[in-house]
């Protein structure tokens, strides 16, 4: 599996817009809102980088009202998670 994190700026006001439109891709697992730099980070998982990719140009990238995008890309072998 690859991850990756979406790193999202929008215009201001649309965040609850764009929150709803990434919950319609597949490929999207998490969302949150956030303060800082960023206005959403949306955790991204698909069965290939290749595929992951696509998803972030195609599908997110693309949304209305987006300003700008980070992505950041997890490195297999280098995870952990607790429950």
């Amino acid at each position: 599996m690859a991850t990756a994190y979406v790193l999202i700026n929008c215009i201001l006001g649309k965040e609850e817009e764009i929150i709803d439109e990434l919950k319609n891709i597949l490929c999207v697992k998490e969302i949150h809102g956030t303060f800082g730099a960023y206005d959403i980070v949306a955790k991204v998982v698909s069965d290939s980088a290749d595929a992951l990719r696509e998803a972030i140009t195609w599908q997110i990238r693309k949304l209305p009202d987006i300003i700008s995008t980070i992505t950041v890309m997890g490195i297999k072998g280098q995870e952990f998670k607790r429950d």
